[in-house]
């Protein structure tokens, strides 16, 4: 990757419709997959992200997503701007935050606007475009029955992904008998398709100097609000006023403890597909017990 050299900081320019000063460039190094930088313009500051070409469409679903989150004017998110390719590289661009470390206050603050993300409905499960969670492609094709859509959008996606790798066949087959099992077990459930950030562990969110929380990264369609909220505890990160707050606003459904233990699931198999054997375990527990719970 050659990084945010002159043709591509002129691109971004005349999308942004700014004047960029490559002596501004500030590069944030690298993250997981992208190279990341803070450049000043006369106009404002922004948080550029590139990659290879390869990556053009995720560039462009992170921005449908953020668009999407701002449109609900729920919580706070980086304003996005651009994205597009230069040559051989992708981009996309937003406004820079200076975004710090979070505290109890914006907990708080967090759990009541996801709530209210949350609240925000479309008529189907899904969205209008496909997008990618970490590297994985994530399939958002419309749904009225989330039961079927989680199973054959969700699941079978990544047991698919597992299959083709030879992962483990034991754990794939397991996973197809879950995923067959939940149109059953949704049918008749008033569950509601609401907008999720779709990502939501620790380090997809933080916090302004004045405490207004801030989420980024996204993965976003609409589902089950629960699936956020199984996120938040897989890995961590969220105190007991997050939860506290959002329950304030949304409670926990009677089959919450089933459900977030499925969602996580989803989350489990996406990891063994990026990341290999090091969390097979978690995901095969995890399915023993899912089995267990959500009869055939």
């Amino acid at each position: 990757m050659a990084g945010l050299d002159e043709t591509m900081l002129q691109t971004i320019a005349t999308r942004l419709d700014d004047q960029l000063d490559p002596v501004s460039v500030v590069a944030g190094g690298s993250s997981s997959l992208n190279q990341t930088y803070r450049v000043t313009g006369r106009i404002a500051r922004y948080f550029i992200k590139i990659n290879t070409t390869e990556y053009a469409t995720m560039m462009q679903a992170e921005l449908a997503g953020l668009q999407e989150l701002e449109r609900a004017r729920a919580i706070r998110v980086p304003k996005p701007l651009a994205a597009g390719v230069a040559g051989a590289q992708s981009f996309i661009a937003m406004e820079w935050l200076d975004i710090g470390a979070t505290a109890p206050g914006s907990e708080v603050q967090l759990g009541r606007e996801l709530a209210q993300l949350h609240n925000c409905t479309q008529a189907q499960f899904g969205w209008h475009r496909d997008n990618t969670i970490g590297l994985t492609p994530q399939i958002n094709t419309c749904d009225d029955d989330w039961g079927r859509f989680f199973a054959s959008r969700r699941l079978e996606v990544q047991l698919d992904f597992l299959e083709h790798k030879a992962f483990d066949r034991e754990l794939v087959a397991g996973g197809r008998d879950l995923a067959q099992r939940l149109p059953d077990y949704f049918a008749g459930q008033s569950i509601v398709p609401g907008l999720l950030h779709g990502d939501l562990w620790g380090g997809n969110w933080g916090a302004l100097g004045d405490g207004t929380p801030v989420l980024f990264d996204p993965a976003v369609y609409f589902g089950d609000a629960e699936s956020d909220i199984a996120m938040t505890q897989l890995f961590g990160g969220f105190g007991p006023r997050f939860y506290a707050a959002y329950r304030e606003i949304r409670a926990d459904p009677a089959d919450g403890p089933v459900r977030r233990e499925l969602y996580q699931f989803y989350h489990l198999l996406n990891h063994c597909n990026l990341f290999g054997q090091s969390y097979r375990t978690q995901a095969w527990r995890s399915l023993q017990r899912l089995l267990t719970k959500i009869s055939d």
